[in-house]
């Protein structure tokens, strides 16, 4: 019954013109991922390669062939994941989703202590908006979702994304203070 419901809004999308063809080019791409190589499938290709190439323990900062010969496109914001999988290897790519966990994970903790019901609402959305900005990044970069352009948290170059990141942490630190003034 849901893939029923969901092949009906997609029928209406496209009705309606809501869905352009290169959303459905993405689409296929994640499902077929050889499909277009050298076309909607470049950006996941190159990607899947730069990231395979580093190994265990990377090529050495600012070694990486892939990203120095910018095969990899939009490589510091949207693809940072991939230049320190090559870069840096599994070892180093390892080490920025560990981080980024233990972010969330507090934040998880000041929602579960939060002194309000709003402060509940509000760390759990800010933890899962950044939860899923990171998952996405992540699983674009490994070819696991749809290529959509979401920089990875506090990692990516941006001045917007960082900023609107540290209102998030900015945000999470007010509900856990305002626990504990009103202890």
């Amino acid at each position: 019954m849901p893939a029923a419901g969901a092949a009906g809004a997609g029928a209406a999308a496209w009705h309606w013109g809501l869905v352009r063809p290169y959303h459905l080019q993405r689409l296929l791409v994640l499902a077929n991922p050889a499909a277009d190589p050298g076309g909607a499938g470049y950006n996941a290709a190159q990607a899947r390669i730069a990231i395979g190439s580093g190994g265990l323990l990377g090529k050495g900062l600012f070694h990486g062939e892939q990203t120095a010969g910018h095969f990899v496109p939009e490589q510091h914001t949207d693809f940072i994941f991939t230049v320190a999988g090559e870069e840096l290897g599994f070892a180093g790519a390892a080490l920025i989703v560990p981080a980024l966990a233990a972010l969330l994970w507090r934040g998880l903790s000041i929602a579960r202590h939060a002194a309000s019901p709003y402060g509940t609402v509000l760390a759990g959305g800010l933890v899962s908006w950044l939860g899923f900005q990171t998952f996405l990044n992540v699983g674009m970069t490994l070819g696991l979702t749809p290529i959509v352009g979401v920089p990875l948290p506090f990692v990516s170059y941006g001045g917007s994304a960082t900023v609107a990141g540290l209102v998030a942490v900015g945000l999470l630190q007010a509900v856990h203070r305002s626990k504990a003034v009103q202890a």
